[in-house]
């Protein structure tokens, strides 16, 4: 910003005695002269091109309008997502060797209550129990109590770890005396983006556990998580390869 003594010095410089008497080509001179001299360090240009007016907003506008009233962008986004729903059969075994489960009382009270919590993480085979794929670890909240079918009511997340391809999380009820869905929450590697829903089968509580994934949003499963699966039954074991994790017995560095 200019300082007073300045504008002082230019106020003075543009009194004329007679302006009348000096001809305009002279007077516009002694203007440009005088503000030469005031601001030194400055150069003042005058276009003769006429200014574009800036398309900045219209650009705005025009995205705010497509936002609001047009649905292509999510619909090219479903659409390239896989919707063919794949099949993941798991088993999910206690071998009673990883102190799990650990069951947290902190309703204090000598029968499960609401609020109690069980963490717990055991180990996971392919559907044909020839592969130990890795494990699983969760947390269970009991939510009820439900003596009449000797068993409880529990909200379940966990996680399905598959060495390097990844894992896959889930989240719901798990009820102890029935068969149960949870949500697929998403995953990470190879089950990146996907979504769907488990069957969660009781076999042996709780030791012995049997899922049917209903996949979508990601592509082809490889070959060797997939497989015919054993009938679930409270009778299944792993193949004494998987559970010596031999090497063609595992996944690729497999969580054990």
């Amino acid at each position: 910003m200019a300082s007073m003594g300045s504008l002082k010095m230019i106020s003075s410089s543009l009194k004329l005695s007679n302006p009348s008497s000096i001809p305009p080509n002279q007077t516009q001179n002694q203007v440009v002269s005088s503000l030469s001299q005031s601001f030194p360090t400055k150069s003042f240009k005058i276009s003769a091109s006429p200014q574009v007016p800036s398309t900045k907003r219209s650009s705005k506008n025009t995205t705010t309008t497509a936002f609001f009233f047009s649905n292509n962008s999510k619909q090219d986004h479903d659409s390239s997502r896989p919707a063919k729903v794949q099949e993941l059969s798991v088993y999910e075994i206690n071998e009673r060797d990883r102190g799990s489960p650990a069951y947290l009382r902190l309703s204090q009270k000598p029968v499960n209550s609401l609020g109690d919590l069980v963490p717990f993480s055991n180990k996971l085979y392919s559907g044909n129990l020839e592969k130990r794929l890795g494990i699983t670890t969760g947390l269970c909240v009991l939510i009820q109590n439900v003596p009449e079918k000797k068993g409880d009511r529990y909200e379940a997340i966990y996680s399905f770890y598959f060495g390097d391809y990844g894992h896959i999380s889930v989240q719901g009820a798990y009820l102890t005396y029935q068969d149960t869905y949870l949500a697929v929450t998403g995953g990470s590697g190879i089950f990146e983006g996907v979504y769907g829903q488990v069957k969660l089968q009781q076999l042996v509580f709780p030791f012995k556990l049997f899922y049917t994934f209903y996949l979508k949003g990601i592509p082809d499963l490889p070959a060797e998580l997939l497989g015919k699966p054993v009938d679930p039954s409270p009778d299944v074991e792993p193949s004494p390869a998987a559970k010596a994790t031999e090497p063609h017995a595992t996944l690729p560095n497999f969580t054990n």
